[in-house]
């Protein structure tokens, strides 16, 4: 059994703060469940308050490029230290 989540669109306003941030190759260097996860959990926000800190959250995040939904995160490219 496969299970598949649905797929967010971005919306103009994230897609403007990725890009006004220079982290639009960050965004697309991340899996694609990621990068729908993040989509949806800034979507579900109710409160304006809070899709604002999750955006920041977000581009925090894809800035620093070793955190995912505060997990460390680390990309199949990036080196591990011993």
């Amino acid at each position: 059994m496969t299970l598949t989540r649905p797929k967010h669109p971005m919306p103009d306003e994230i897609r403007k703060a990725i890009e006004a941030r220079g982290l639009m190759a960050a965004y697309e260097a991340r899996p694609p469940y990621q990068r729908n996860d993040y989509l949806g959990w800034i979507a579900r926000a109710k409160r304006d308050a809070t899709k604002a800190k999750r955006l920041a959250q977000m581009l925090d995040e894809l800035e620093g490029g070793t955190l995912y939904m505060k997990m460390v995160w680390r990309s199949k490219g990036s080196k591990t230290e011993t």
